[in-house]
């Protein structure tokens, strides 16, 4: 990519309102580039007056990869990416923590701590799940679901599971139960509890984490949630997992999982 493309893609990323569609195209253009031109561009950003541009410098530096070459064999079904510059991103991110007031780029910082896969990021990122702002929490929530399994995390996903926001709190939920094979009694009492969740994405993340527990106290929600008249995709999951599936058997219907927690667990109707 030459120098005049580098450009053009950076001012794109200020078009059009942070979710806009053209905007995010031109994230992703230049995360999959990768080059040092475009690192430095975007960590010079990480110092500008313009919160939007700092915003798109954490954004961008969290998932710099090695540009992707186009032969046929580089299309393989298993290629992973090659991330680029992640020890000097994960520096340039955790300078900007300390003295940044601004929602939208604290929110973008804390998400790409997490993008960064460094769990020394982790007590930075817990600092932030009572944050006034819910855009913030839920950044928190994602970031602390990229380490599910660490003990900090665990806690902070925990706390997270009672947030005042529906998708703070199915991400936490999905986070912990689902992403996260950590285990306990005080995990599988949150789940439960959020079982009975308002909202149903909710309950139905605590299903499939409580399925993959073998946890039994799962069984009378479960089957509630089978005699539904449409069977969710995330309740066949949860399902699968408790009967001990390797996946969700794809002709089954509720009736099936049904008769097959019958056999296992004596359930009656």
């Amino acid at each position: 990519m030459v120098t005049s493309e580098v450009e053009a893609l950076f001012a794109r990323t200020l078009l059009g309102g942070y979710e806009g569609e053209d905007a995010s195209a031109a994230v992703n253009a230049l995360r999959a580039d990768g080059s040092r031109e475009i690192f430095e561009h975007a960590a010079a950003w990480c110092q500008s007056d313009e919160p939007l541009k700092r915003a798109r410098a954490a954004e961008i530096l969290c998932q710099l990869r090695r540009a992707r070459a186009t032969n046929a064999a580089e299309e393989r079904t298993d290629w992973k990416p090659e991330w680029m510059f992640r020890d000097e991103s994960y520096l340039l991110i955790t300078k900007m923590l300390p003295n940044e007031q601004d929602p939208l780029v604290l929110s973008s910082v804390i998400s790409a701590l997490g993008h960064l896969d460094n769990a020394g990021a982790i007590p930075l990122i817990v600092r932030y799940q009572d944050h006034l702002h819910k855009d913030i929490r839920f950044s928190v929530t994602c970031a602390l679901g990229c380490f599910p399994n660490d003990p900090e995390s665990v806690q902070g996903l925990l706390k997270l599971t009672t947030d005042a926001d529906n998708y703070v709190r199915d991400w936490a939920t999905f986070g912990l139960g689902v992403q996260g094979d950590a285990d306990s009694p005080e995990i599988r009492d949150a789940l439960l509890r959020c079982l009975d969740d308002a909202n149903e994405d909710v309950r139905e993340e605590a299903a499939i984490g409580l399925g993959k527990r073998q946890e039994p106290r799962l069984i009378p929600k479960l089957w509630a949630m089978l005699n539904k008249p449409e069977l969710k995709v995330r309740v066949a999951e949860a399902a699968a997992a408790l009967l001990g599936l390797d996946q969700d058997p794809p002709e089954w219907v509720a009736e099936d999982y049904k008769a097959a927690m019958k056999r296992k667990f004596q359930v009656s109707d």
